[in-house]
C-alpha cells in the first residue's frame, strides 16, 4: 500500500482580494490589512481569511510504499501554485495512495480544490467515487468516513468540533518534536522576505510530526505491533540522518530516541 502524508502552506491570496475587492494597485500590506479589517467585522474577532482565499505557496510530503521512504516538498522554490497543485494530483493519479493529514478535510483538502479550479487543475483519479471504478464506491478520497483519505485531526475526535487537538500538542505529548521554529501565522511575513526555502522546510517538519502521529495511530488499531512501529520509527531516522539536511538535523535532534 502507498502512504501520502501530506500538508500545505499558504498565504493569503492578494490578487484574489483585489479582484473581490476592487481595491486597485494598493500595496500588498493595505490590500490585506482591508480584507482583515472587513473579516473582522463580519466574524466579530477573528481575522483568518477564509479558504477560497488562501493561496498555497508549499505541498511537502510523506511517500511510504513497500520499497520506499521519502520527504519532500513538491516542485521547486521556483514552482507557481498551479504547478505545485498539479503535481500533487498527479502523484494520486499515478499511485493511488491513501492520504494522511492532520485537518486536511477541513483545511487542506478544500483549499486545493479552490485553487485547483482557478488554474484549470485536472484531478480524475481524486474525484472519482465509483462511476468508472467501482473501488471507489465504498472508499474514496471525497467521503469523510472513508479511510482512503485519513484525516487524523477528524478520526481522533469522533468528528466532533468540540474534541479536536493541535497538532502540535498530540506529537509533542506523544514524544515527538511538534511545531519547529515556525507556524502558520509566521508564513505570510516570511514569504514576503523571500523565505520560502524556510516555508518548505517547516511544512516538511509539520508533515514528519503528522506521519509519525499516524504510525502511532496504526498501532493503536492493530495495524502495527510494537516491533514494527520500532522498525518504521528507525527507518525514518536513518533516512533523516542521511539526506544531511539543516532542519532534518534539527528534528533529529529533537526526538529523543
Amino acid at each position: 500500500m502507498n502512504i501520502l502524508v501530506f500538508d500545505i502552506e499558504t498565504v493569503p491570496d492578494i490578487a484574489g482580494l483585489r479582484r473581490l475587492y476592487e481595491l486597485g494597485e494598493l500595496p500588498d500590506d493595505d490590500v490585506l490589512a482591508a480584507a482583515q479589517l472587513l473579516r473582522r467585522q463580519k466574524t466579530g474577532g477573528s481575522d483568518f481569511l477564509p479558504l477560497h482565499l488562501q493561496r498555497v505557496v508549499a505541498i511537502s510530503v510523506v511517500l511510504r510504499s513497500q520499497d520506499r521512504l521519502a520527504v519532500w516538498s513538491i516542485g521547486t522554490e521556483d514552482s507557481n501554485e498551479a504547478e505545485l497543485i498539479q503535481r500533487f494530483y498527479d502523484g494520486l493519479e499515478k499511485y493511488t495512495p491513501t492520504l494522511v493529514s492532520w485537518n486536511g478535510g477541513g483545511f487542506d483538502l478544500p483549499v486545493l480544490h479552490y485553487r485547483a479550479m482557478l488554474h484549470n487543475v485536472v484531478a480524475s483519479r481524486y474525484w472519482e467515487t465509483g462511476e468508472t471504478d467501482s473501488a471507489f464506491r465504498w472508499n474514496n478520497y471525497l467521503n469523510r468516513y472513508h479511510d482512503r483519505h485519513t484525516d487524523l485531526m477528524d478520526v481522533l475526535a469522533m468528528y466532533q468540533g468540540r474534541a479536536v487537538a493541535p497538532l502540535d500538542d498530540v506529537a509533542t505529548l506523544l514524544g515527538y518534536p511538534g511545531k519547529m521554529g515556525m507556524s502558520g501565522a509566521k508564513v505570510w511575513d516570511a514569504f514576503k522576505a523571500g523565505q520560502l526555502k524556510a516555508i518548505r522546510d517547516y511544512c516538511e517538519t509539520d508533515v514528519l510530526n503528522t506521519y509519525l502521529v499516524y504510525l502511532r495511530y496504526e498501532q493503536m488499531r492493530g495495524r502495527l505491533d510494537p516491533n514494527q512501529l520500532h522498525t518504521e520509527q528507525q527507518k525514518l531516522r536513518a533516512y533523516l540522518a542521511q539526506e544531511q539536511k539543516t532542519h532534518f538535523d534539527e528534528f533529529l535532534a529533537a526526538w529523543p530516541s
